[in-house]
């Protein structure tokens, strides 16, 4: 069928992996990509999304950052394998491209618009409350109603919520009846960040490796300082904290409290596939690419695990209950009262952010650049700068996607987009994997080792039903009850035991690689834990990028010129 026409490999290469046919500045050396990594995962997750995490899950949490870091690690090992096969610009789209076909590559290619250019959206904000809290502590006061999004004031305003954002409302200055109410900071920053992916990948990475030393040495001295201050007031017992029933726990509200914690947990580690799309950019992608990928997911899961430790022995777990700013909140003065670590954990927050926002504008353009070389977008979207040699006009249109919903858009909008788009991408990647031919090894390349799946997953599959069934009683009677009221709630867990049987007899007769395997397995298990409205604004999501390609990329498509030809 037309719809799951495929590109070869040899095609793909030849339009921009083989060094010559690109036209981009190859620049990049592991050292660079494991930054770029860095700079993409250590960021807004740990400066915000770290706070309501600790409160749903307590200390255990730890435990959830390792079972993510593990999904994240066997969907980087099948990125690697992809990028070594294919050194080009698109990340997963090109990928999907390759393995399933034209549909799902655009399908992926616009989910991912919701991780790097959506995604961002939130980034701008929360830099904005950093960046503004900082110069507060500056005595830099900046109006509410120029630091606060229209649609954030609205809702406050609207449930009478007390706040920033209610204040923003009632002070805000009328012009024709509209009240002047925007984030003037996030809109700065989203133009600032635009200019330096416009004007070159050099400059961008010089920039982005010296806010990851920065970031780096911040985070470090947290860890230093707030391990000695722990052992210092013996504080040893927020570790261990009460459960309901008064026992000490270091998992007070069981592993299902732990659970809870999956979004934040999951948005923490988003960014590190954002290295895949520096392809082309790449001195050696072959090698580097994977490299890159899995050295920035050991660093970044290690960070996040001392942090979670320094946190929940700091103050106990309950108190980070609706906190934003968790790593500045153990610094104040009912914890460990440290007013000069505060204020620099105020600048290294905005110094993340700030480098997370500029690997996320960078990913974007190449995706458009690449989906843009396949006929899928306008063929402006992969000029190139003959200056800058940058994807110029996509850049410039991806500070636009990124910019202008600021202005009408909120926080919790925009966050429910994020995570379910990165899953979808990281499932279809791994499913790939599994459906390339194996190759031989070649010197210098990274290679994905293959490990039969025949028996090892099903074993696997009955040791966790038994752990399941034998840790959580009652787990499987609550699953599978299917009345009215818990159908809805219940749906995605049993569509994902029903994927189970199916890969258990897949790996058995087709002998299917493990990792891939696991990986794909793993993250469909995290996308079980969104919400239904999630899952509601995904459906249209997609339903708008289908539009868009029946009616423009499917005809243009140069599979389909060439089929015509």
């Amino acid at each position: 069928m037309k719809l799951f026409r495929r590109k070869p490999i040899a095609t793909i290469l030849k339009e921009g992996g083989d060094g010559e046919h690109s036209g981009l500045n190859k620049v990049l050396t592991v050292k660079d990509l494991t930054f770029f990594g860095i700079a993409a995962i250590l960021g807004a997750g740990s400066f915000s999304s770290l706070g309501s995490a600790v409160f749903n899950g307590g200390p255990g949490v730890v435990f959830l950052f390792v079972i993510v870091a593990v999904a994240c690690a066997f969907t980087a090992f099948c990125y690697s394998e992809f990028a070594s096969r294919i050194p080009v610009a698109g990340s997963a789209y090109t990928y999907a491209y390759s393995s399933f076909g034209e549909l799902f590559a655009w399908i992926i290619g616009w989910a991912l618009i919701m991780e790097y250019s959506i995604g961002n959206i939130y980034v701008a904000y929360s830099w904005s409350d950093y960046f503004t809290s900082l110069l507060e502590q500056c005595h830099i006061h900046v109006p509410a109603y120029l630091s606060t999004s229209y649609m954030e004031a609205s809702k406050a305003f609207e449930g009478n919520i007390q706040g920033e954002a209610l204040k923003a409302w009632t002070t805000a200055t009328e012009i024709g009846g509209l009240k002047l109410i925007l984030d003037l900071p996030a809109l700065l920053i989203n133009f600032i960040i635009t200019f330096l992916v416009y004007r070159g990948v050099k400059e961008s990475k010089n920039f982005s490796n010296l806010m990851v030393w920065i970031k780096m040495l911040v985070v470090g001295l947290i860890i230093i300082v707030g391990t000695i201050l722990i052992f210092k007031n013996d504080l040893f017992g927020n570790w261990t904290p009460n459960n309901s029933v008064g026992i000490p726990s270091f998992m007070p509200n069981g592993f299902s409290g732990v659970m809870m914690a999956v979004s934040g947990v999951f948005f923490a580690y988003i960014g590190f596939d954002a290295v895949s799309v520096m392809a082309e950019e790449s001195k050696n992608p072959q090698r580097d690419l994977p490299r890159g990928m899995i050295y920035s997911l050991v660093i970044c899961t290690v960070v996040y695990i001392l942090l979670t430790l320094v946190l929940t022995g700091a103050a106990n777990y309950k108190t980070f209950e609706g906190i934003g700013d968790p790593l500045a909140f153990i610094f104040e003065k009912q914890n460990f009262d440290l007013p000069w670590m505060h204020f620099l954990v105020a600048i290294c927050a905005v110094v993340a952010m700030t480098s997370v926002m500029l690997v996320f504008q960078m990913g974007q353009p190449r995706i458009w650049m690449t989906m843009s070389r396949d006929g899928l977008m306008p063929k402006r979207f992969s000029t190139i700068h003959p200056k800058y040699k940058t994807p110029s006009f996509a850049t410039l249109i991806t500070g636009l996607v990124v910019g202008i919903p600021i202005v009408f858009t909120d926080k919790t909008f925009v966050l429910d987009f994020t995570s379910i788009g990165t899953l979808f991408a990281f499932v279809l990647v791994c499913g790939g994997v599994l459906l390339i031919p194996r190759r031989e090894k070649e010197a210098g390349k990274f290679h994905l080792p293959y490990v039969n799946a025949k028996f090892i997953f099903s074993g696997l599959v009955a040791l966790s039903i038994f752990l399941v069934a034998t840790f959580v009683p009652g787990f499987f009677t609550e699953t599978f009850d299917f009345s009215s009221d818990k159908l809805a709630k219940n749906l995605p867990m049993v569509i994902f035991f029903i994927l189970i049987v199916v890969m258990m007899f897949l790996s058995f007769t087709k002998n299917l690689s493990l990792i891939p395997l696991l990986g794909l397995i793993s993250c469909c298990y995290l996308l079980t834990g969104m919400a239904v409205s999630n899952w509601m604004w995904f459906g249209v999501w997609l339903v708008i990028g289908l539009i868009i390609y029946f009616a423009f990329s499917y005809n243009n498509s140069k599979l389909n010129t060439e089929v015509e030809g």
